[in-house]
């Protein structure tokens, strides 16, 4: 009997849930499962997204055929080669693949978060509902601003092409596609650093003067990124797309300073508003002991 109680008992134990930290923190074995966990719902949800790809490619391939009819109309003659029987499928398969990353990047940009929040305290955890709100139509309108910028690209490079009679020019699909993304991606990028580091200023890891100092650096990496992903040969495009991204980051830089003295201010009404007597203790000052007068003479006997 005493055993059979006993083993109840063990048994009670192991089905009672282990309390969490009230501070919310997390063994490294708990940190891998988390991890684990967050991977597999942004693998789902590519997987999902490139199902629903594979129905939009029709579409997506017609638009995707826009930079080289503008290239046809300024006597320009391109063609998209499909080489091989099995070419087509493939090709297939990588767009619904890349449709599945663009279309779960919301997705896989709250799973990196959900991951982070956790060691944060709960005042910055309020920040998440203004990074997205703002991050995922940046994110969008920069993928839109990529693909713009491979309509311009096309013509441009294709005008390198000797035109000449035998000369014909044939381009893999599959490497125009692998072109067209990653030219998406990166603007998609450049248009959410912005809302990145003032999200780095609202926690207090960068404040807003520390990245004006760097807008010399900036302003110059913008016109250069402009330039090699937008090489039109007129002037104002390459004005026009950098003036956008600069933009972007001044703006960021403006709501960086302006919370820099907004938190600066309350914390100097905290510290005028300490409490009398912790004010009385930090103020009060042991004055030392300087002659030895003042040591305790002996009475007299």
């Amino acid at each position: 009997m005493a055993s059979d109680s006993q083993a109840r008992r063990t048994a009670k134990k192991r089905k009672q849930p282990k309390e969490k930290d009230p501070e919310g923190r997390m063994s490294l074995g708990e940190h891998l499962t988390e991890l684990r966990n967050r991977l597999v719902i942004c693998a789902v949800a590519i997987l999902i997204f490139a199902i629903v790809g594979w129905f939009l490619f029709p579409a997506v391939f017609e638009a995707l055929q826009r930079p080289f009819r503008v290239a046809a109309l300024g006597g320009r003659e391109a063609d998209l080669n499909f080489q091989g029987v099995a070419t087509g499928l493939n090709v297939r398969l990588q767009m619904s693949a890349y449709l599945g990353l663009l279309l779960s990047a919301p997705i896989i940009m709250l799973q990196a978060w959900l991951f982070v929040m956790p060691g944060l305290h709960k005042n910055e955890r309020k920040y998440a509902i203004g990074f997205f709100g703002a991050a995922i139509p940046l994110f969008f309108l920069g993928c839109a601003a990529g693909y713009w910028a491979v309509n311009q690209l096309v013509p441009v490079l294709l005008s390198f092409t000797p035109d000449t009679e035998g000369v014909q020019q044939l381009i893999k699909y599959d490497e125009y596609l692998a072109l067209l993304v990653k030219t998406m991606l990166a603007f998609g990028i450049a248009f959410v650093m912005p809302v990145v580091l003032v999200l780095l200023n609202f926690l207090g890891i960068l404040r807003g003067k520390s990245m004006l100092k760097a807008w010399r650096w900036v302003i110059f990496l913008c016109f250069a990124f402009t330039a090699v992903m937008v090489p039109t040969p007129e002037p104002f495009t390459l004005i026009g797309m950098s003036a956008a991204i600069s933009s972007l980051f001044f703006a960021a830089v403006f709501i960086s300073i302006y919370n820099d003295k907004k938190r600066d201010k309350k914390a100097g009404l905290e510290a005028q508003d300490l409490d009398p007597d912790q004010a009385s203790r930090n103020d009060h000052v042991v004055e030392p002991i300087d002659a030895p007068s003042q040591i305790d003479k002996p009475e007299n006997r």
